[in-house]
């Protein structure tokens, strides 16, 4: 139960972080933080939450991360449905923070439109460009790929110890510069489901995106990081 808790608590405070950055601080009119702010937001989220809590649980905060780790032999399979349940409910409950602190403002009149209250899109022109269902598929499942090798890398038993969560932190921060353009970044199908739960309508149908392509993306990247460099004593 501790270990679910701090998975709980980890992905709360990633949600009430990053997304609160983005649909807080980015668009203040002379002190908004922007996309670059906005991507350092969610590094610095899980960068403090694997400090904070990653001795108890190992600090997944992301079912694509648990299944990740699964299948690079790092992670009891026994243990993933109550990872996942944790952190899928820690996000919704760090999504309900911001909603309530969002709708409190006197210009609040809902979501409307792909993006909304920081929630992922495909197929839509958002930030000036549609890359579509391909592009935004090829992106999560790559960034994702990419995020579970350094983490895989940063916690490996020959690594540097002590610094894995600044790594884990900055490779984060790297994704969400590169593909907040493209899907507005999950790489992480608890922080999807937290927002689409209430954007509803298009965010929640596109939801199984952002679940099916980080998992495929996790997957790959432990089996390959499992073959270069297995974790044995």
């Amino acid at each position: 139960m501790k270990k679910l808790l701090a998975e709980f608590i980890g992905t709360f405070w990633l949600v009430l972080g990053g997304c609160g950055a983005a649909v807080i601080a980015s668009g203040v009119e002379n002190v908004g933080i922007g996309l670059a702010g906005v991507a350092l937001a969610f590094g610095l989220t899980v960068l403090t939450g694997a400090y904070a809590l990653g001795h108890i649980s190992g600090g997944h905060f992301n079912p694509a991360v648990s299944v990740g780790l699964w299948m690079g032999g790092r992670f009891d399979a026994r243990d993933l449905p109550g990872y996942i349940i944790a952190q899928v409910l820690g996000g919704i409950l760090g999504a309900a923070i911001l909603y309530l602190i969002i709708s409190s403002s006197t210009d609040f009149t809902g979501f409307s439109g792909p993006g909304a209250f920081a929630s992922n899109f495909y197929d839509a022109n958002v930030y000036g460009v549609n890359y579509g269902l391909v592009g935004a598929l090829v992106t999560e499942i790559v960034m994702t790929f990419m995020f579970l090798i350094v983490i895989l890398g940063a916690t490996h038993k020959n690594a540097s110890p002590g610094f894995g969560g600044i790594a884990i932190g900055l490779a984060l921060t790297l994704i969400h510069l590169i593909s907040i353009p493209v899907t507005n970044t999950s790489v992480n199908p608890a922080r999807s489901t937290s927002q689409a739960l209430f954007v509803g309508g298009e965010a929640l149908g596109q939801l199984w995106m952002f679940w099916v392509a980080p998992i495929v993306g996790a997957i790959l990247a432990g089996l390959v990081y499992k073959f270069m460099a297995p974790n044995k004593n």
